[in-house]
């Protein structure tokens, strides 16, 4: 996908209604109040030596850092939002010990994205970030329109 195919997947995601259940639907996650896109996915890691893997690694937040540098132009510039203490409170924040429940997206987006860039237009949250759920998976990059604050 191009860089323009990004910025109209993005544009997209921003103009449509948000789902009334939470589930997959074309190239993504949504439910109430939040769309995931994903953007590009890499191939996956099972057979890496670690080499083509730090590649990858580098080029998804490269897309990931170019398209904010247009979004920018857009919007000003992002905030960089950590998702490390988000996936901290998922597992250990509860009362009971089971974790705090974190309303979506941000919850799961927490357990796969170490970080976002992120803005505010319109009434709605706007995040790029890359995903990885485990060394030997795939990289995403994906878009987030969300009307729900992060936590």
């Amino acid at each position: 996908m191009s860089t323009a195919q990004h910025l109209a997947a993005i544009d997209l995601l921003r103009s449509r209604e948000f789902p009334a259940e939470h589930g997959r639907s074309d190239g993504g996650d949504g439910g109430p109040g939040y769309r995931i896109a994903e953007l590009l996915t890499s191939d996956d890691f099972w057979e890496d030596d670690g080499t083509r893997w730090e590649a990858t690694a580098d080029q998804y937040e490269a897309e990931r850092d170019g398209l904010s540098v247009l979004l920018a132009d857009r919007w000003g510039e992002p905030q960089i939002f950590s998702l490390e203490s988000v996936f901290e409170r998922t597992l250990s924040g509860g009362d009971d010990g089971t974790g705090e429940d974190i309303p979506e997206p941000w919850g799961s987006l927490s357990s796969s994205v170490p970080d976002l860039h992120l803005w505010r237009a319109d009434g709605r949250w706007i995040a790029l970030g890359v995903s990885q759920w485990d060394k030997e998976l795939p990289f995403q990059l994906l878009a987030v329109v969300t009307e729900i604050d992060p936590p």
